[in-house]
C-alpha cells in the first residue's frame, strides 16, 4: 500500500483514508470550492491536520480539472503490519487482577512483549488504574452511611434540587502520625555522596524535665518526648483544654455558637454524654456536641478525605532534626495550607455524601471532582453543593 512521506505530517496517512477525505470535501463543494469551515471540520473528523486538508483538497481539484476521476496516492510505498498482533479482549477478563497488576505480568500471561502491552495502553485498549482499600461495610454500616447523608441535606426544594448544610458549624477532630521522615524514599545523590541515615521519633509528645545532666543540657531542662499510649483521658484533656478554648477563641460574634465537633468511633475517643465534656460544653454562651460519624466511613471527614495529606505533603519538605523541629514544621505548615483548601475538601465531602447516596450506602465509588480552581477563578465556586430531590427520595423510601 503506498503511502504518504512521515515528514508532512505527525503520521503516516493510508491512501483510502486521503479518498475518503477528499470525497466528503468533494461532496460538500460548489463550482469547485468548499464552504467555510469545511476544511476545518473534515480535518477534525478524519483526524489529519488542518495543513495536510488543505493538501489533499488542492491535490482532488487538480485532478477534476484534468478530467481524471479523484484518485489520491501516496508518493512513497509504506508497508501496514497486517499481521499486527490484537489483544484478546476475553483471556484478559479470564486473569485475575493479580495477574494483571503490572506490564511484566500482563505480557507473560498473554504471551505478548512488554512493548505491546505498552502499545495496547497508548492506544486505550487496556486502562491503567490504581485501586485502594476500602473499609469492608454491613448491611447497617450502609444504613448508618444513608442516615448520615441525608442528615446534612436541607429539606428546603427548589426546582428539584436541595442544598447541604454550610457545616459552618461543624468541627472535624482526628488524630494522625506525622513523621520526620517518610518510611522509605528516593534520593538522587552523586557517585560519592554518603547514602543519609534515617530514623523516626513519634509525634505525640509531652514536655518532661530531663532527669540526667549531659553535654547537651543541664539537669532538668524541659525536654519534648513521645507520649506512649494515645487514651481516652489524652483525648479528653486535648479536647477540654485545647480543642474547646481553640474554637472559643476564633468563633465570630454574629453566628450561632452551637457547635458540633465530629470524631469517628476509634476506642480513645470520648462518648458524647462523658461528665467532664459535659461540665464545659455549655459555657460562655456555647452550646457544643460530640457525634460520631459512620462505623468504616473516613470519606465522611475531611481530615482523611484530603486535608492531612495537604498538610503532610508540606511538612514532607521541611527538615526536622529532632521531635521539636518536627511540632514546628507540622504548626508551619497548617499555616502556610490556605483556607480555600480546607473549603475545597468540605465541598469534596459533600460531593461524596451525594454518591454514598447514589449507591445505597457503599463505598464503591469514584470521588467525584467537579473543577474547583477553574471555578474559583471563574468566581463561581459554590458554598454547598446540591443534590436532586429524586435522588433523596429514593433513599427515603429505601430506608422506609
Amino acid at each position: 500500500m503506498e503511502e504518504e512521506p512521515a515528514g508532512r505530517d505527525s503520521r503516516i496517512i493510508p491512501s483510502t483514508t486521503k479518498n475518503l477525505l477528499a470525497q466528503s470535501l468533494l461532496q460538500s463543494s460548489q463550482a469547485g470550492e468548499v464552504p467555510y469551515g469545511a476544511i476545518q471540520k473534515a480535518a477534525t473528523e478524519f483526524g489529519v491536520c488542518r495543513k495536510t486538508t488543505q493538501r489533499l483538497w488542492a491535490e482532488a481539484k487538480l485532478q477534476i480539472q484534468s478530467g481524471v476521476p479523484v484518485n489520491i496516492r501516496g508518493r512513497v510505498k509504506g508497508y501496514e503490519h497486517k499481521d499486527k498482533f490484537q489483544l484478546d479482549a476475553g483471556k484478559v477478563r479470564d486473569l485475575s487482577v493479580l495477574e494483571r497488576s503490572n506490564i511484566r505480568k500482563l505480557a507473560s500471561k498473554l504471551d505478548v512483549s512488554k512493548s505491546t502491552i505498552g502499545r495496547f495502553v497508548k492506544e486505550h485498549h487496556l486502562r491503567p488504574h490504581t485501586n485502594a482499600i476500602k473499609p469492608l461495610l454491613t448491611a447497617s454500616n450502609k444504613v448508618a452511611r444513608m442516615r448520615w447523608g441525608l442528615s446534612h441535606i436541607q429539606p428546603l426544594i427548589v426546582n428539584g434540587m436541595q442544598k447541604y448544610h454550610t457545616m459552618h458549624n461543624v468541627v472535624h477532630i482526628d488524630e494522625k502520625w506525622f513523621y520526620m521522615t517518610k518510611t522509605s524514599d528516593r534520593y538522587y545523590l552523586l557517585p560519592d555522596e554518603i547514602e543519609p541515615y534515617r530514623s523516626c521519633i513519634f509525634p505525640f509528645t509531652t514536655m518532661e524535665p530531663a532527669k540526667r545532666k549531659s553535654k547537651n543540657r543541664p539537669r532538668g531542662t524541659m525536654e519534648t518526648k513521645p507520649i506512649q499510649s494515645v487514651n481516652k483521658e489524652v483525648m479528653r484533656e486535648c479536647l477540654i483544654q485545647k480543642i474547646i478554648p481553640a474554637i472559643k477563641a476564633k468563633w465570630p460574634e454574629n453566628i450561632s455558637k452551637e457547635i458540633f465537633i465530629q470524631q469517628d468511633n476509634a476506642k480513645p475517643h470520648i462518648h458524647h454524654n462523658d461528665a467532664e465534656f459535659l461540665s464545659v460544653a455549655s459555657t460562655d454562651g456555647f452550646k457544643f456536641h460530640i457525634r460520631c460519624q459512620p462505623p468504616q466511613s473516613p470519606d465522611c471527614n475531611v481530615l482523611d478525605l484530603g486535608y492531612f495529606r495537604a498538610i503532610q505533603s508540606l511538612q514532607d519538605d521541611k527538615v526536622a532534626k529532632g521531635v521539636d523541629d518536627l511540632l514546628r514544621n507540622v504548626h508551619s505548615s497548617f499555616d502556610e495550607l490556605s483556607p480555600y483548601t480546607l473549603n475545597n475538601v468540605f465541598l469534596t465531602l459533600q460531593g461524596c455524601l451525594t454518591e454514598i447516596l447514589k449507591v445505597q450506602g457503599g463505598n464503591g465509588y469514584k470521588t467525584p471532582h467537579m473543577n474547583k480552581e477553574r471555578l474559583t477563578r471563574m468566581e463561581t465556586l459554590p458554598d454547598t453543593l446540591e443534590v436532586e430531590e429524586g435522588i433523596v427520595k429514593t433513599v427515603v423510601a429505601y430506608l422506609q
